[in-house]
């Protein structure tokens, strides 16, 4: 139990880094985006195009497009338009301060927690939102973490005044955390090799147990068996045996990506993975099985036996394989100050042997197809939302700037913390 002292500490350290951006008002009017390259990224890009959208939604998109009367006409010639980028496996709004206990949110207590909503501790105030949706990520995967099963996940709009109106998508999926497999064989090891590997049965008898209890409350709930006792755990995961909510399986290993493709089988549950680091080693078994694959961290560094280029040709190795894949960060709570660096993720694999065109759907389409938003997201066409960034160049590529942000037609503020310090501080030695 915390201290007063420590509470006032921590309370004062998240009121002092909340964000005083005012979230954008709805559309007022039509608007028009002409002379702009547009990149639907679904299609052909188009030169000198225009884009119209309203209410939130793309009405209009093309060379010769038409444009409303009325509508509020932009000259973007010599920039470009692309869809906003989709951050398909973060903490955002989960987690301000790492060392400020009282401003992180991201895990209840327990290995088994399918009834834990990540919305429910969504934080709009945030100051690491503005300084993500600088960079163009306009939508985010909140995904909860710790134990077992850590919960239920949700998409999220990156501005807004309270977590409903940020919500897309919630429950977007069901996450589970593959025990760890490895054994640590050092002498110098906290635990002996026997010792490591029971805890290992254990987790994954925890696992199974708990998965096999939820099958037969599920199955008894469907029958109406006289006697049936509600359990709100169970209850949360009613809809990944119905098909309705996806199971998100984390894993990074080739023994555990091997070990959940085996039990999802067993299952009889289609899932999708995340994580990866080895999925290019298990490709047949994920085209095989029809399993998509999150790579998050895709700038991390190779283990002692791998390649300096492993986890950079990660995705270019899918993609050959005809694995369905997108690219995010590692959804822990130290990579969420750094979610504006996804873009550079998908650029280091186009580096590294994935074709560039690929490297862009693969932070914009392709999550939107694996969170099942891509009615809505992901690529610029007539009805989907106008979420969109507008760039004076390749977004991929780091001198880049994005110029103008819209989530649902909504025009956002892209200033942040970190841009008014910049700013603070370029006064201060020009008055010098």
């Amino acid at each position: 139990m915390k201290t007063l002292a420590v509470l006032i500490f921590s309370g004062f350290l998240a009121s002092s880094y909340g964000s005083d951006n005012i979230p954008a008002p709805p559309q007022a009017k039509p608007i028009a985006l002409k002379g702009a390259t547009i990149h639907p990224v679904s299609g052909p890009d188009i030169p000198s195009g225009t884009i119209v959208f309203d209410r939130g939604k793309i009405t209009a998109i093309g060379a010769d497009a038409a444009v409303p009367a009325g509508a509020e006409v932009i000259d973007a010639t010599g920039k470009h338009v692309y869809p906003g980028f989709i951050s398909a496996n973060s903490v955002l709004g989960l987690i301000e301060i790492g060392a400020a206990r009282a401003t992180v949110d991201i895990e209840e207590t327990g290995a088994i927690n399918p009834n834990a909503r990540a919305v429910s501790s969504i934080n709009p105030d945030s100051e690491l939102l503005p300084v993500a949706r600088s960079n163009g990520i306009l939508t985010a995967h909140a995904v909860p973490e710790g134990g077992l099963v850590s919960g239920q996940s949700a998409v999220i709009r990156m501005d807004g005044w309270t977590p409903e109106e940020m919500t897309m998508r919630s429950p977007a999926a069901m996450h589970l955390r593959w025990p760890n497999l490895a054994i640590n064989r050092n002498p110098r090891a906290q635990k002996s090799v026997k010792d490591q590997q029971k805890d290992i049965d254990k987790a994954v008898k925890q696992m199974r147990d708990a998965f096999q209890t939820a099958r037969a409350y599920w199955q008894a709930r469907k029958s109406g068996a006289p006697g049936f006792k509600s359990d709100l755990r169970w209850e949360a995961l009613m809809p990944v045996f119905d098909g309705g909510l996806p199971l998100f399986v984390h894993a990074a290993t080739a023994a555990q990506i091997e070990a959940a493709l085996a039990w999802a089988k067993e299952m009889q549950l289609k899932i999708v993975l995340v994580g990866g680091n080895d999925a290019w080693r298990m490709a047949p078994q994920l085209k095989e099985s029809g399993t998509p694959v999150i790579i998050t961290l895709s700038t991390s560094l190779p283990r002692r036996d791998d390649g300096y280029d492993t986890a950079f040709s990660n995705a270019a190795k899918l993609h050959e394989a005809g694995v369905r894949f997108c690219m995010a960060m590692n959804g822990r709570n130290s990579e969420a100050p750094h979610e504006r660096n996804l873009p550079y993720e998908a650029s280091m694999a186009a580096a590294f042997g994935l074709p560039k065109e690929e490297a862009l759907k693969a932070i914009t389409l392709y999550p939107a197809q694996i969170l099942g938003v891509a009615d809505q997201l992901g690529s610029l066409e007539t009805g989907k939302a106008a979420t969109l960034i507008v760039t004076n160049g390749d977004p991929l590529d780091f001198p880049t700037h994005i110029e103008a942000a819209y989530i649902d037609g909504r025009k956002i503020d892209l200033t942040n913390r970190q841009t008014r310090l910049r700013d603070k501080y370029l006064e201060k030695y020009r008055r010098k």
